[in-house]
């Protein structure tokens, strides 16, 4: 029997594994992670390696033996909308319940929330940020807009250099995740060795295929009470192949998108189709006020339904619309009311 299984065979008689996974609440993390986001296994696969180091480490610790608190800096690396800063809200969620960062908070940031404009505005700026962000994550996308080399008077040497120096000192209390494209984010860390040194996990998102991207776009559909028919799923596959292959594709972001595109024309669709019979609804209401009609309720129930030819639960949009119709009635009515007391008074 070697060294290492003489360890684990002493770890796990002392202490259950499993039990931890569950009472931390990390494997509750996880199955999040794998119901929220749809594809990315290599990227599951490596945030569940994490977390069974982490977790071990944690054991060793209770068990009195050797550990020491692993580099969980990180480099986030793929195209827009492949779910980089989901995955690393639920990294910070997993770090705090496995007790390595205090708040379990993120921090998401931007060049623009480091770097200054001028002498002596980016130390203040970067240590606010820093600030803010101790005790959980802080997310750097984009990253390499940090470094530009091709301008003498730019700032952002200075904010790397804080950067490093607290992801050196801090790193018990502060984990730094930094992404962006892979091609930029490997120059970046070429022409800046400090970050590759302090960095030790490296994570690569692939784009989605488009099936998944029909999935997500369905489950975001689903989400807003909205389902495709079967010839709109054709189709929006159909996009979906085209669009790919365009300028500026950005993944799940390109996709919602096109959904709420969509949706504001169907919205618009509904609408025309309904302006007409809203009209003879609402060109009824000085009539009403003047005769003096029963309750909204009464009057929607019995005469609404019956001029419009169309059920409430029909068309959504037409609901909206017809609410909106019911309250300028209603506030009709109620100044009408208002004016007739007036005068009853005023005529005594």
């Amino acid at each position: 029997m070697t060294e290492e299984q003489e360890i684990v065979e002493k770890t796990t008689e002392k202490i259950d594994l499993n039990a931890e996974l569950i009472e931390t609440g990390v494997e509750q993390v996880l199955l999040e992670l794998d119901k929220t986001l749809i594809g990315l296994s290599p990227v599951k696969t490596r945030i569940r390696e994490t977390a069974a180091l982490l977790l071990v480490e944690k054991a060793r610790e209770k068990l009195g033996l050797a550990h020491e608190t692993p580099t969980l800096h990180m480099s986030f690396s793929g195209n827009p909308g492949t779910g980089k800063t989901t995955v690393a809200l639920r990294m910070a969620e997993l770090l705090h319940k496995l007790g390595y960062v205090r708040k379990g908070h993120l921090v998401s940031v931007t060049r623009d929330d480091l770097v200054g404009q001028y002498i002596g505005h980016t130390a203040p700026k970067t240590k606010e940020v820093l600030k803010k962000a101790m005790g959980g994550v802080l997310f750097i996308d984009e990253a390499y807009y940090l470094y530009r080399p091709e301008n003498e008077r730019d700032y952002g040497q200075e904010a790397i250099e804080i950067l490093l120096q607290v992801m050196e000192n801090n790193r018990d209390d502060l984990v730094v995740i930094l992404a962006g494209y892979k091609s930029r984010m490997n120059t970046f860390f070429e022409s800046n060795p400090g970050f590759r040194s302090r960095i030790a996990h490296h994570i690569e998102f692939p784009d989605y295929s488009t099936s998944e991207l029909l999935e997500i776009g369905s489950k975001m559909l689903d989400q807003l009470n909205y389902s495709l028919t079967k010839t709109a799923e054709n189709t929006f596959l159909e996009y979906i192949n085209l669009r790919k292959e365009q300028a500026h594709f950005a993944n799940a972001r390109s996709i919602r998108n096109a959904l709420d595109r969509a949706r504001l024309r169907q919205a618009n669709r509904l609408f025309k189709e309904n302006f007409n019979k809203l009209k003879i609804f609402i060109t009824l209401i000085p009539e009403l006020v003047e005769k003096k009609e029963p309750p909204i309720k009464t009057m929607i129930k019995k005469t609404n339904m019956k001029l419009l030819g169309v059920s409430l639960n029909e068309m959504p949009i037409f609901d909206i619309l017809l609410v909106i119709a019911t309250k300028i009635i209603a506030k009709s009515l109620l100044e009408f009311k208002k004016t007739n007391e007036k005068e009853i008074i005023n005529n005594k």
